[in-house]
């Protein structure tokens, strides 16, 4: 409860929890209601206007210690509020109180660095009998930091705010609060218990910090409602049982889960990212409110979904780049269409052309197999003698095995690479031969095959590459039958026709793969507004 006032300022003994602590820190976090600031309150110590145990302390740093009796004498200046006209969203209110969702990014009372502009002063304005209430929060009974959304209890009555005060103060009240977080927290619930208290560094930060630097019993409750560990995120509903400054945020971020949007305790977005654009607050939202009527005795229950921004997010992390894969036969046309997606504004990528680089000399590929074979496929002076390699795998399996072995990992590191260089990117499409008979299925969200009849094919490979029917054959082999290839794709893309034909399909192609990500932000969307509507109290 807030120290009692006497005729000359304020008296009041140091508990348990803040023994040791900078005596300016503890009657500014102890007064932070009468509209004290620590500036404030240091020179009211330097005057002569703190009695410590009855004898005039003028050193702001001084420890404090438990039992200690401490006399300021200084009156809170008296109140100057304006009424502003801007809207508040009430929930429930009668004569005795008010209940609000307060918006993201309103200061809740003033302060010296925020004089105005607070929900106090709507409040004046909606609720004209809370000027007679003294000092600068009116009716303010509990408080939720600037950037956290939700569900707050405004007393209109002086009766009504001195039992609310009382009960929060007790803990008689139950308080959920919804926040998105990095990561997701394993177990999946359970109970953070350690004290917080002013960092030992960082002034204007909270910590996890021991009772004996002032850290005060801090307990909090949490349960993942929904995760997703791909995306980075879980939503997770936290009952505190205590109401330390930044609890919530401080106990997440000390289990590693800092709230997505919280830069003072490590939860940035990375920049130049859409959860960059769209995490511009600490995203936590007083979501559960219950207590006792304070003159009725009625138990009062509110729930309150959070703003459009939690959603926002969510769905922003969730929906991932969607990674695309062509394959198909020798021949069928996969480069054609790689094409006509980059033209579309895809990111593109083809597994040949990483092989050419990984070929070329002083790569990878010709590293690897100049100090296998010697100058057997890659001369000193040159590129690796594709012609020659692929003669020696068509002879002899273990070669090509071995050859396989070697390449197949570093082009499915390029593959990894691309992905991650376009992961802000809606979707980006690569183009892999052999990425069925790889077993690099996981790598691909959907994936494409281009069909073509066989004889269509064997023409366009003749005319384009010189391929026989044999070297047609041995490729064929090393590959899935077509049917096989085919019916293991999402999406199946003709190219048995003209190249004018083709344009067209992969025109379709396009409208599919984003009707595919719509559903599926759409999906999301849904799946969060039920869970809004459902979570039960923990």
């Amino acid at each position: 409860m807030p120290p009692p006032e006497t005729e000359s300022g304020f008296s009041l003994t140091v508990p348990r929890e803040a023994h040791g602590a900078r005596l300016d820190l503890f009657l500014s976090e102890t007064l932070q209601s009468r509209a004290l600031s620590r500036e404030r309150i240091k020179r009211a110590i330097r005057e002569g206007d703190v009695l410590v145990n009855s004898g005039r302390c003028t050193k702001p740093n001084t420890k404090v210690a438990h039992g200690m009796r401490i006399q300021v004498l200084l009156n809170p200046e008296p109140s100057s509020l304006v009424a502003e006209d801007s809207p508040i969203r009430v929930l429930y209110s009668d004569e005795h109180l008010v209940v609000l969702d307060k918006q993201p990014g309103l200061t809740v009372h003033p302060c010296p660095s925020c004089p105005s502009g607070t929900l106090v002063h709507r409040l004046l304005h909606h609720f004209p009998e809370l000027a007679q209430q003294e000092g600068f929060r009116p009716g303010i009974v509990h408080r939720l930091d600037k950037d956290t959304s939700g569900i707050i209890v405004v007393a209109l009555t002086e009766e009504s705010r001195l039992a609310l005060s009382h009960a929060f103060a007790e803990r008689d009240t139950y308080k959920e609060y919804l926040a998105l977080t990095h990561g997701v927290p394993s177990p999946d619930s359970g109970t953070v218990d350690a004290p917080v208290g002013r960092h030992p560094t960082y002034k204007v930060k909270m910590a996890v910090v021991p009772p004996e630097q002032g850290g005060r019993n801090a307990r909090s409750d949490y349960r993942v409602l929904h995760a997703d560990k791909a995306a980075g995120y879980a939503l997770v509903a936290v009952r505190i049982h205590t109401g330390r400054t930044h609890q919530i945020r401080v106990h997440m971020s000390h289990l590693g889960h800092p709230l997505w949007g919280d830069a003072t305790y490590g939860g940035s977005a990375p920049k130049d990212s859409p959860a960059a654009r769209l995490a511009n607050r600490q995203m936590l939202h007083a979501w559960r409110l219950h207590f006792t009527h304070p003159v009725t005795g009625e138990q009062m229950r509110f729930f309150c979904p959070p703003p459009q921004d939690f959603s926002a997010l969510a769905i922003a992390l969730a929906s991932r780049m969607q990674r695309v894969v062509l394959t198909g036969m020798p021949g069928c046309g996969k480069s054609s269409l790689l094409r006509l997606m980059e033209e579309a504004g895809y990111p593109v990528w083809t597994a040949d052309g990483i092989v050419h680089t990984l070929y070329s000399p002083g790569g990878d590929g010709w590293r690897f197999l100049r100090g296998r074979y010697g100058d057997r496929f890659a001369p000193a002076d040159g590129a690796v003698d594709r012609r020659a390699l692929f003669d020696a795998m068509r002879e002899s399996a273990s070669v090509r095995k071995e050859v396989e072995a070697c390449v197949h990992p570093l082009v499915r590191h390029d593959l990894h690479t691309f992905w991650a260089a376009h992961a802000q990117d809606p979707a980006a499409v690569a183009e892999v031969p052999l990425f069925l008979e790889s077993g690099w299925r996981e790598d691909a969200d959907i994936l494409v095959g281009v069909r073509c009849p066989r004889e269509t094919r064997a023409t366009r490979l003749t005319a384009g590459r010189g391929w026989d029917g044999d070297m047609l054959a041995v490729m064929e082999s090393w590959q899935w039958a077509e049917d096989d290839k085919m019916a293991a794709c999402d999406i199946v893309v003709d190219n048995g026709g003209t190249p004018e034909a083709l344009a067209s399909n992969a025109h379709i192609l396009a409208e599919s793969l984003e009707k595919r990500r719509n559903a599926a932000r759409n999906a999301m969307a849904e799946r969060l507004a039920s869970l809004w509507e459902t979570a039960p109290p923990a």
